[in-house]
């Protein structure tokens, strides 16, 4: 949909989205962007300098998407394996956002939103994992490395077919492999 008036911002941000869903974060360009959104050349760069600078206000977006994902799920449930739930269905509903936030080279990782959103998030997800018993440290390495992995095989189509027919079902069986439960 040509961008006619509002947030130039977000036109170019969800152009960026929509082309990053079709053919991956490393190809898209500013002057694509431009010509989803019904904008001239210059109107991305005057909003994010290059693209670089796109993708860190994707990635930082993503990151802050997550994070309120997460403390929304921590607030209602209060639970280790919902939490992991919680980021399988990010990382599947916002595939765009999530394969820019895990490709550091694509954007600038030391920006200030990104390093805090990333923080937030961090937090949010690993602060279940401090009650699993195992070396510190290493409990919130392993949940983070169990849902990940498993989002990322998910979207890449990697599983074997029927493996995970309900990705939300297999996620929590997942994420209970370190609990026990």
């Amino acid at each position: 949909m040509p961008y006619h008036h509002g947030d130039l911002r977000r036109a170019v941000l969800d152009a960026a989205v929509a082309a990053i869903t079709e053919h991956g974060a490393a190809g898209i360009s500013l002057r694509d962007l431009a010509r989803r959104a019904g904008v001239s050349h210059a109107a991305p760069v005057h909003h994010f300098g290059d693209k670089a600078g796109l993708l860190t206000a994707l990635a930082a977006e993503g990151y802050e998407m997550l994070a309120a994902a997460l403390a929304e799920t921590r607030e209602r449930t209060g639970d280790f394996v919902e939490a992991g739930v919680t980021y399988v269905r990010f990382a599947l509903g916002h595939h765009a956002h999530f394969a820019v936030m895990f490709s550091p080279g694509l954007f600038r990782a030391d920006d200030p939103a990104v390093v805090s959103a990333q923080e937030r998030t961090y937090e949010l997800l690993v602060s279940g994992a401090r009650a699993v018993r195992g070396e510190p440290g290493v409990a919130e390495i392993a949940a983070w490395s169990l849902v990940h992995g498993f989002a990322t095989l998910w979207l890449t189509g990697a599983l074997p077919p029927g493996a995970a027919e309900d990705p939300e079902r297999s996620a929590r069986a997942i994420a209970r492999i370190l609990t026990g439960s």
